[in-house]
């Protein structure tokens, strides 16, 4: 059990650069444990390149950022311990069966006793049926709802789901609401990077809006509710 109301993500002034594009630009994030946070934007505005450095997948082109007490430029692969990932596209194995990605997982955290956890996030998800089909022939819907359970799996203290609810059934939006509420009462942050504002709103406690790269408004994710919060989120992205 970890602390309640611990930042356990830190960022201030982070910039991406690729060549001579400019990803993000300048944004600060505070993610804190027993919350959820959700990354709101349209394509574009650096909600992906932001969950790619804090998983340290990619290295910031300047500023701080700190998961879990740990400098991500410093350190990416202690970062890549501490959180669960699941990637906006990809992340899975084309060749490998989802009970054989759960046993790698398994086996590189050195995690015990945990057949029981990996067959009850399948059953969760709708994937029981299909443990032992290889992921390449997994519909989109199927490769989002997997690529959840991945990431929940270890039960981290940092949860980042970029784009969770893309192309998902009602089943499988109702089952990754369920995980983020699992991860919120054990205390870890979870950050949650979407178009869907409804489903964010569900999901998270607090808001970030991103517009071309940097952050337009910072705000509970409640007042973004109802007709009048739609229109104040059309009106942030305009």
């Amino acid at each position: 059990m970890w602390d309640e109301g611990l930042a356990r993500i830190e960022v201030s002034a982070l910039r991406v650069r690729f060549g001579a594009v400019e990803a993000v630009r300048g944004i600060d994030v505070t993610a804190y444990g027993g919350r959820g946070t959700a990354l709101l934007g349209r394509n574009g505005a650096g909600k992906s390149t932001t969950m790619r450095v804090l998983a340290g997948v990619i290295p910031p082109t300047e500023g701080k950022v700190i998961v879990d007490g740990i400098d991500v430029r410093l350190d990416p692969l202690a970062a890549k311990r501490a959180t669960g990932y699941c990637p906006d596209v990809g992340g899975l194995v084309p060749r490998a069966t989802p009970w054989e990605h759960l046993q790698l997982a398994a086996r590189l955290r050195r995690l015990s006793g945990w057949e029981l956890r990996a067959q009850d996030l399948l059953e969760r998800f709708d994937l029981g049926g299909a443990s032992h089909r290889v992921t390449g022939g997994f519909s989109h819907g199927m490769g989002r709802r997997f690529s959840v359970v991945l990431a929940a799996f270890h039960e981290p203290g940092v949860l980042l789901l970029d784009e969770p609810f893309d192309g998902v059934d009602p089943l499988g939006v109702e089952a990754t609401q369920h995980v983020i509420a699992e991860a919120k009462a054990r205390g870890a942050a979870v950050l949650v990077s979407t178009h869907l504002r409804d489903l964010a709103i569900e999901a998270c406690e607090d808001a970030l809006v991103l517009r071309g790269g940097t952050a337009v408004a910072a705000l509970d994710a409640a007042t973004l509710g109802g007709e009048a919060g739609a229109r104040a989120y059309r009106a942030l992205l305009d």
